[in-house]
């Protein structure tokens, strides 16, 4: 996997934070389909032609009051029991989505993982790491990063967990 540079300031935070830590990771920039039929994450499968497993949703929730971020693939759904076990709560729900752009610093269909202007506890899905690369959001729609795993959760403080229905099929 080659490394992109960002050789101004001005990248997201998400690149800002993997330029910092100099690991491996690839930058893919994209155009949205117009229609999204699937959401995101999906499209962003489809736009660029990778197996949807490979591609990771960050979604914001809320467990016992207290926020959580969760990566997940694409071809699955947060299960928010799963999740709320793995954070150790009792009580999961999706944050609202104003909220989760105020608290993270992105914009919704753009949250990554990495550079939140708030940290929250991480639980990344356990299918990640079957994969040697993942694809999450670099800080902005039609803009994503490849990158290992471990490396992922190592720079985002994150957890791998069972957190994930994969439930869809398309």
């Amino acid at each position: 996997m080659a490394k992109k540079k960002q050789h101004n300031q001005q990248g997201t935070h998400a690149l800002q934070v993997l330029e910092a830590a100099g690991v491996e990771y690839e930058l893919v920039e994209y155009e949205h389909s117009e229609h999204q039929d699937h959401g995101y994450a999906l499209d962003t499968a489809k736009v660029l032609g990778l197996d949807p497993a490979t591609i990771f949703k960050t979604l914001m929730a809320v467990v016992d009051g207290k926020p959580t971020c969760a990566v997940v693939p694409a071809t699955g759904m947060l299960n928010l029991k799963s999740l709320a076990k793995a954070a150790g709560g009792k009580r999961a729900e999706m944050m609202d989505p104003a909220k989760a752009e105020k608290l993270t610093g992105y914009v919704t269909g753009g949250i990554s993982p990495l550079g939140q202007r708030t940290r929250s506890a991480t639980f990344i899905d356990a299918s990640a790491e079957q994969h040697k690369a993942i694809l999450v959001s670099g800080g902005k729609r039609t803009l994503s990063v490849s990158i290992a795993p471990a490396d992922l959760a190592d720079l985002a403080s994150a957890t791998f967990s069972p957190i994930s229905d994969k439930s869809r099929h398309f």
